[in-house]
């Protein structure tokens, strides 16, 4: 028999979800036994890797940017674009519950514990087919997902209580212990501090942690390519034989099983958040790690046979799920953007903080000059490590180094060329007459300050001075899971029929970040590390007041 620990709560799961969660509860003298399957290292999980982006509603970062948005506008976007019905009972009230205390129980509870936000708030799911953020909402994180984790980190280890917690991490929970049909605690494995050949944690004995609270904060399934693709989403085609991994394999839904073992009802797990624009990482953590690039707005983006995409054209910032659509549609499921090197240094980025170093580092000067001078360093970090990037000075080139890529000889050279002089030609008119779709979403893009910097002014891709021309090889990449175990308001866990289960609660990704589901059938991008917050702080209370 392994070791067995008791505490007043047990939270499952290190993440962003879990640490708040723990924070709240040592404010009101609880005894907290926080698990984590990974290394110390890696408590915070993907928030830490994550760009830090925040979906916020009436801040003051708005206001002083003239954008006037309140909870009634925020409610009415987050529902068309998310297209929730009536059904979806407790998504919506989750939803709603966002929209109304976003400012309060996240903004201003982050602002105590030492997060600052980037004066310009950003713009991105605009919306395509389905209405979007009708005004930037997306607040990034000064630091960005790891100064967001370090701030947390901070406050447990400067906390009055912090003698009340007991991290353990290397522990992967496996099930949940049930008494009298209360979920009292959880049974798990402890973990080598080191990995297995194939990348796989390996047990060296079990434990169980026990406690009148269990909290699961454990994250979604997206880290199993082979249970995204079981339950691929209905509308996007077949699932891709090939699928970068862009959560982390830790991710599994164990704890969803487990959860729908003891009577939980678990809803839309065939909802996932995918990124069409995902290469592959040359120093990956685990198997088929992918990055998500930030699309360039001015690349042009074709299929695998080298046709553009244009009707209508793809561009990203406007509505992810449709760009992930879009190419799973195609008989074959990746894509490429073709560019060239002044375009790439403006607007080429790559989602999280290991990659956005100036803002992740808090360096203004280093920051501004990426801004005003182009990311150079970047581009040639990626062009010369990334497997899916090539680069030449012609277009013949060009796609003589695709079908060395892509093993083949899939693209059409010539009808690449075609795609490229036909876009170039649109671009070199005067403005008055651009009639083709990416022109215009780019002129509007660049009316907004916070995009103007970082979207070329009608650029076009086969121009001498802007050489060499450069292809990148995209695939799906899976991140997060928009499903997860129904809860109430309060966090608590609900069975089949609708009744809380007794002493169990679920937060963050685990929860689908409120209801099971709150987000729909797609996000409006920043509404994952505020539901984080907002679900954790609700189960805390919750726990508080019955306690």
């Amino acid at each position: 028999m392994g070791a067995t620990y008791r505490a007043d709560t047990v939270v499952v799961g290190g993440g962003l979800a879990g640490l708040v969660t723990a924070i709240e509860l040592l404010e009101a003298g609880q005894s907290v036994i926080l698990l984590e399957a990974g290394p110390r290292s890696r408590l915070g999980g993907l928030a830490r890797q994550a760009f830090g982006g925040i979906f916020l509603v009436g801040t003051p970062e708005q206001r002083r940017g003239g954008i006037h948005d309140n909870p009634d506008l925020a409610l009415r976007d987050w529902l068309a674009y998310g297209d929730l019905d009536e059904t979806d009972e407790w998504p919506r009230r989750w939803a709603e519950a966002y929209v109304n205390d976003s400012r309060e129980v996240v903004y201003d509870w982050l602002r105590e514990c030492g997060v600052k936000f980037f004066p310009v708030v950003h713009w991105v799911e605009r919306g395509l087919h389905h209405p979007g953020n009708s005004v930037p909402r997306f607040h990034m994180v000064w630091g960005t997902g790891q100064r967001l984790i370090e701030a947390l980190l901070e406050r447990l280890a400067a906390h009055p209580q912090k003698d009340r917690l007991l991290v353990l991490t290397g522990h992967r929970a496996l099930e949940l212990i049930e008494r009298g049909g209360i979920v009292v605690g959880i049974a798990g494995e402890v973990l080598a501090e080191g990995q297995g050949a194939a990348g796989i944690n390996v047990a060296t004995g079990d434990f169980s942690a026990e406690g009148a609270a269990v909290v699961v904060a454990a994250g979604g399934v997206c880290g199993d390519l082979n249970k995204v693709r079981e339950r691929w989403p209905e509308g996007y085609g077949e699932a891709p034989a090939e699928l970068l991994n862009g959560s982390h394999p830790a991710a599994d839904g164990t704890m969803h099983d487990a959860a729908a073992r003891h009577g939980a009802r678990v809803t839309h797990l065939d909802r996932v958040w995918l990124y069409a624009a995902g290469v592959r990482h040359w120093q990956p953590q685990h198997a088929h790690h992918g990055l998500s690039l930030v699309p360039p707005r001015s690349a042009l983006w074709v299929n695998w046979r080298g046709k553009r995409f244009d009707s209508p054209p793809l561009v990203g910032g406007f509505d992810t799920s449709h760009l992930a659509r879009t190419i799973c549609a195609e008989e074959k499921q990746h894509s490429w953007q073709i560019l060239n090197h002044r375009i790439a240094r403006r607007e080429l980025a790559v989602s999280g903080a290991e990659f956005n170093r100036a803002m992740r580092d808090r360096s203004l000067r280093r920051f501004v000059f990426t801004q005003l001078r182009g990311n150079r360093k970047l581009v040639d970090e990626l062009l010369a490590h990334c497997p899916d990037f090539v680069a030449a000075d012609s277009v013949s080139a060009l796609v003589d180094k695709m079908h060395a890529l892509d093993g083949g000889d899939d693209v059409d050279g010539d009808r690449l060329a075609e795609e490229i002089r036909r876009y170039d030609e649109s671009v070199r008119r005067p403005q008055r007459y651009h009639n083709d779709d990416q022109l215009r979403r780019i002129a509007q893009v660049r009316r907004y300050r916070g995009d103007r910097l970082r979207t070329c002014k009608f650029a076009p891709i086969d121009d001498a001075s802007a050489r060499p021309l450069i292809a990148i090889r995209e695939r799906i990449t899976t991140r997060k899971s928009l499903g997860g175990i129904q809860t109430d308001l309060q966090s608590r866990v609900l069975d089949t029929s609708g009744t809380p289960i007794a002493g169990f609660f679920a937060v963050g990704e685990a929860a689908g970040f409120g209801g099971g589901g709150v987000h729909g059938r797609r996000s409006l991008e920043g509404t994952f590390l505020g539901s984080c917050v907002l679900t954790a702080r609700a189960a805390a209370r919750a726990i508080r007041a019955a306690c």
